[in-house]
């Protein structure tokens, strides 16, 4: 195990230009960052660019995956402080009748099963720790459902049914707290560069994401635990 006693960050879905800016801030921040992705390259290069994560290969959606996960981070790193879920993805259509059944099952086992295991497995961690947090990603959606993202919308309100849950049974007076950031879309230098003409009105760049990430281990946990977080929206000229 690590000798280091900074806190322990845990990126669920690391992969991901989101997984890659948000560990790469935590890693400023000073903390330990384990950067977990389902393909070793994908998640290998990711960890690369963050400038010190340490990368797992793991199935989220794997209740038992995730149990040898945490007994492995617990081996090698010691106890989780902070887990913060980037698993999801987007499915949507035109109407209510392109709300398939294959991408609802997507989105279930991606983003809820994914947050549901992980939670199970690190939740006693962070509720122990004082500088413990839990934060997923969920989308305005939530609040402005339309027929065309039902499916996505509903298994994001889901997500955050489950952190709102999570957040009733964490002491914040004691350290810890749970909590959902919200964004109506997130953008990266790839997405622009494919697009130039494209602004991305309203949508969030991954490295405000990341510092908004990291920025919640020096806020106070009575401000954060069960709150529900828009996050500044930018667009894409402003980067």
């Amino acid at each position: 195990m690590t000798t280091n006693t900074a806190p322990l960050a845990l990126v669920a879905g690391g992969s991901s230009a989101a997984g890659t800016a948000v560990a790469a801030a935590l890693v400023s921040a000073g903390l330990r960052v384990v950067t977990v992705g389902s393909d070793a390259g994908r998640i290998g290069a990711a960890a690369a660019r963050t400038g010190g994560a340490v990368p797992l290969v793991c199935d989220l959606a794997d209740p038992a995956a995730v149990s040898a996960l945490a007994e492995t981070v617990h081996r090698d790193h010691g106890a989780v402080s902070g887990l913060i879920h980037l698993v999801g993805g987007w499915r949507g259509g035109r109407d209510l009748a392109a709300q398939t059944d294959a991408d609802w099952d997507f989105l279930h086992r991606s983003v809820l099963t994914t947050l549901r295991n992980t939670t199970r497995a690190f939740y006693d961690d962070v509720a122990a720790s004082p500088a413990g947090r839990i934060a997923i990603v969920s989308s305005t959606a939530v609040t402005a459902p339309t027929p065309g993202d039902a499916n996505y919308a509903t298994i994001k309100a889901a997500a955050e049914t489950w952190v709102r849950a999570l957040a009733a049974g964490l002491d914040p007076d004691a350290g810890p707290a749970a909590v959902v950031l919200v964004v109506k879309a997130l953008v990266d230098d790839a997405m622009r560069a494919a697009a130039p003409n494209r602004k991305f009105p309203g949508f969030t760049d991954v490295a405000d994401l990341g510092q908004a990430v990291s920025g919640l281990f020096s806020t106070p946990a009575a401000q954060l635990n069960g709150a529900r977080i828009v996050l500044n929206q930018k667009a894409s000229s402003d980067h």
